[in-house]
């Protein structure tokens, strides 16, 4: 049993099957093509793949609440899908998952975001995206609202995935945190893209990666007092009351106010591939908050969860028994 996961974590995985959480953002439908590579083509310099499978998973935001339910937790997505075959496919795997659909909102005006990833000899070979980004319709909108007028006070916490697609708008952002102050004061956990930062104005807690929280400081980060100094920058924008900044090899820094910053070291033994270790990471500190874990104690446990799952080919999920190491 790793020394990171204590009595506390144990009781707050325990409580995890209890847990609902609402997971707001892009829908995203990850598209793998699995194959080998023998050749070179004639045709020009590059790789022929073989394939053997192909196969169609939750991804973008969907994934976090793919984690979630991996993890014991429940949950439900509130998302825009196109009025197309991959809409109606990512509601069958949610339906398969046994997660409500009523805030899966289909739009006229867009695709269903797909993914396609070719995979050979355990690498990426090349990856193409068929998507339409840009603020949503204001009758999407609308329908957004009411699910939200409706079934926030539900939920124990709330997720924002924002993967630059156009769901995560000032606009809803600004109704989202009005309605969790008024109606119901729980955390609300932002995986931040860094245009329009002040969208996650009173945010409880964001998870950027290094990359994002350069971009979002205005400055470079190369050493642990520019790290500081970006965490400090950015929690004085936003009005934050914790910041979790995932830096690959170096693991996690969380910085909360009056606290020292709190270095965590990567669990991971190999790295195969780090995609939706984002999502991994903010499902588990959502599940850890929701179920009685303070910041440093969930964050701990969202590290462990990372460290597992780019262990992973493809996009991967955790489970209890992953976390508590009672698996090999």
């Amino acid at each position: 049993m790793n020394k990171t996961i204590t009595d506390r974590h144990r009781a707050a995985l325990a409580k995890f099957p209890t847990a609902r959480i609402l997971v707001i953002g892009d829908l995203i439908i990850d598209h793998f093509i699995w194959g080998s590579v023998n050749r070179i083509s004639p045709e020009a310099p590059v790789p022929v793949v073989n394939v053997t499978r192909e196969n169609l998973l939750l991804g973008g935001a969907a994934n976090v609440l793919n984690n979630i339910y991996a993890l014991g937790g429940k949950g439900e997505m509130c998302g825009v899908i196109g009025q197309d075959t991959m809409g109606d496919h990512l509601l069958e795997l949610l339906q398969t998952l046994g997660s409500p659909t009523e805030g899966i909102i289909k739009s006229a005006d867009r695709p269903t975001t797909k993914k396609t990833r070719v995979i050979a000899q355990h690498q990426q070979v090349v990856r193409f995206d068929r998507e339409k980004s840009g603020p949503l319709p204001t009758e999407v909108l609308e329908k957004i609202f009411a699910y939200l007028d409706k079934n926030l006070v539900s939920f124990q916490a709330v997720i924002v995935s924002d993967y630059h697609k156009g769901m995560i708008s000032a606009e809803l952002m600004a109704l989202l945190m009005r309605k969790v102050r008024t109606q119901k004061n729980i955390p609300v956990i932002v995986d931040p893209k860094p245009h329009l930062l002040e969208r996650f104005t009173g945010a409880t807690i964001l998870t950027p990666n290094v990359a994002e929280a350069e971009k979002m400081a205005g400055i470079s980060i190369t050493n642990e007092d520019e790290l500081c100094e970006a965490a400090r920058l950015i929690k004085e924008k936003l009005g934050c009351a914790a910041l979790l900044i995932t830096r690959g090899e170096a693991g996690m820094a969380l910085f909360e106010e009056e606290r020292e910053p709190l270095l965590i070291p990567t669990m991971a033994r190999e790295v195969y591939d780090v995609t939706g270790a984002g999502d991994t990471v903010i499902a588990t500190l959502a599940l850890g908050l929701a179920s009685g874990l303070n910041f440093s104690e969930a964050a701990i446990l969202a590290n462990r969860a990372a460290g597992i799952v780019v262990g992973k080919l493809g996009t991967a999920t955790v489970t209890p028994e992953e976390l508590l190491g009672e698996t090999a």
